[in-house]
């Protein structure tokens, strides 16, 4: 599948380049792969949840929560907490992570909101997990629109 360099970041086009280059059943494998390599949360959010926001849609807990710099159009700092049982979700996080942490917001705005289906995994896993991947980043873009918002209205 071809995607558009306007839309996808070029960190997330080279995930997807990956996953495309490789079997439906070697997908699922490369997707336990970045599992393993979600980063852990930061000292100042382990251990309160009351800074994170869960994920419902998922069928493991997930929770993310995200920082923009001063200006908001600055690179954005994306943070998931997953448990390590949950290595599918884990894998979504991660792919996300590595994909989208450290852009500007509108870049991580412009990006479609079907990426499990760019990713090739629309056929390897189930509807209910690619409806979770799907919400994660529903989730970043509704935090980042919120943020902005905030901000605007506070200047």
């Amino acid at each position: 599948m071809t995607v558009s360099p306007q839309t996808i970041p070029e960190p997330l086009a080279e995930i997807i380049d990956d996953f495309q280059a490789v079997t439906e059943a070697e997908r699922l494998q490369l997707l336990l792969e970045f599992s393993r390599e979600l980063p852990e949360l930061p000292e100042r959010f382990a251990g309160h949840p009351e800074l994170l926001e869960q994920v419902v849609e998922c069928q493991s807990p997930l929770f993310l929560t995200l920082e923009l710099g001063d200006n908001p159009d600055q690179d954005v700092q994306i943070y998931f907490s997953a448990p390590p049982e949950a290595p599918t979700t884990r894998g979504f996080a991660s792919v996300l992570h590595e994909g989208l942490n450290g852009l500007p917001a509108q870049q991580i705005l412009a990006v479609p909101d079907d990426i499990a289906e760019h990713l090739g995994l629309t056929r390897a896993i189930t509807p209910l997990r690619i409806r979770g991947m799907s919400a994660m980043l529903f989730r970043i873009k509704r935090l980042i629109s919120e943020a902005r918002q905030l901000r605007a209205a506070s200047t």
